[in-house]
């Protein structure tokens, strides 16, 4: 049974949310457990960056916390039938230009797994797949990673299910956008107020915002006066254009069983760029080379990256220089084979970055009663099955102390130029008009 009085607002229903809700409530079936989301759960049009057509599955990491991590969402995947039909094992076909593909299959044997993987020839990984990546950009690739046993997963579906069951476990939803944190005479952290007035209650209130907690610490640090809720240099909201384009038939049929496909880069190269399998609407996806901020003055001398204000964050409105991203993604996987190709959607998803790229699942250190479980760094979509175990875990204190400090509110924090897939460029840059000089 849960503690006595112990009651949870957990703020963002994306899958850090969501999967914490799962997991609390599978274990205190009688705690009091709310999610509070701006979005309806079942809405078509969400600005969580959960909320997608696919999103990619692996446990192909060089770092072997997040290896085993990626191992352990798999196995439910492949084996719970409420995660099981959104799971599709297509494969993984990864460019290295360092030695990525040695070092994963290294951590795979110190972790005793074993999996279809290898690291293969240039020359040999060609001609892998009836030739699909034949015309792929190899410059600088060292070898090409397989892993016949990750794949990818129908995000959104997904993410969708996993709520409902949730809900139907005992978990209230609460449609709403959260302004800022309540906080007792005493300091701790009592709960929320929302935009619309709203003041709910809890002794355990967690953030699970991505791309909007810095925003929300800044406001509450000018309501309530607690300037160390600042997430300062420790979380920084970034934005990447995806796009899709709608295959005919008969293209459809040589792409349809085609792996993950990712373009892997050293740090000072920038992000690795990726293109998932078409979805059941026949639908080919990438996502592009550029990361960015969006830096505003939310109060005065306090500047911060956050998405725009627009209630969608303006996610479906997409300048010219971010749609070639995608163009450019096309190109550097299927050369001429996708020169016709019409990109039929955009959208620009938004998370929470640390320089290391690693997740904080945490207690703040200015608050007591308030948590942080979020920065998925646009890879914490496939530990969605486990992330909330290890959240449950630190609210009780007893998660593993290296995950504790892998994952502290407060830690020494390595340099982002360490970092490929840290955000590099300014969305006031990307989104100005080109100006022609005069001749």
């Amino acid at each position: 049974m849960a503690p006595k009085r112990s009651s949870y607002i957990i703020v963002g229903a994306g899958v850090f949310g969501v999967s914490t809700a799962y997991h609390l409530i599978k274990k205190y079936p009688n705690a009091s457990i709310t999610l509070v989301d701006r979005d309806e759960y079942d809405s078509g049009d969400r600005v969580a960056a959960s909320w997608d057509w696919n999103k990619v599955v692996r446990a192909d990491y060089d770092d072997i916390v997040y290896c085993q991590l990626g191992l352990e969402a798999q196995d439910v995947f492949k084996s719970d039938p409420l995660w099981k039909p959104y799971f599709h094992e297509t494969g993984i076909f990864w460019t290295c230009r360092s030695d990525y593909a040695t070092e994963v299959i290294e951590n795979y044997r110190k972790l005793g797994r074993k999996a279809d993987l290898a690291a293969v020839p240039v020359a040999e990984a060609r001609k892998m797949y009836g030739g699909l990546f034949d015309e792929a950009d190899y410059s600088g690739v060292k070898e090409v990673l397989i892993n016949k046993t990750s794949g990818w997963a129908a995000a959104g579906d997904c993410l969708r299910a996993v709520t409902k069951e949730t809900l139907r476990l005992g978990v209230k939803y609460v449609t709403a956008e959260v302004a800022n944190l309540l906080f007792d005479k005493s300091g701790r952290c009592s709960g929320i107020s929302t935009a619309d007035g709203q003041q709910l209650y809890a002794s355990h209130t967690i953030l699970s915002t991505g791309a909007y907690t810095p925003k929300l610490l800044e406001q509450s640090a000018g309501a309530s006066g607690l300037s160390e809720l600042r997430a300062g240099d420790r979380i920084v909201a970034g934005g990447i254009t995806t796009g899709m384009t709608k295959l005919d038939d008969q293209t459809y049929q040589k792409f349809a069983n085609m792996p993950v496909g990712v373009q892997g880069y050293n740090a000072e190269e920038g992000p690795f760029i990726g293109s998932l399998p078409p979805t059941k609407d026949k639908e080919l996806k990438w996502w592009g080379q550029t990361i960015f901020t969006n830096m505003q003055e939310v109060s005065p001398g306090h500047r911060i990256s956050m998405p725009p204000s627009k209630a969608d964050y303006a996610q479906w409105d997409i300048a010219p220089r971010l749609k070639k991203d995608i163009d450019h993604a096309n190109q550097v996987f299927y050369g001429k084979k996708g020169a016709n190709w019409k990109m039929e959607k955009h959208r620009i998803c938004w998370d929470a970055f640390t320089t290391s790229a690693d997740f904080i699942i945490s207690p703040h250190a200015a608050a007591k009663g308030l948590y942080v479980a979020t920065c998925g760094n646009f890879h914490g979509w496939k530990f969605f099955p486990v992330l909330g175990k290890y959240v449950v875990e630190m609210l009780e204190g007893t998660l593993e102390p290296k995950l504790s400090q892998k994952w502290a509110w407060d830690r020494e924090r390595p340099d982002s130029s360490f970092n490929p897939d840290y955000p590099r460029a300014e969305m006031a840059d990307l989104i100005a008009p080109v100006r022609l000089s005069k001749l």
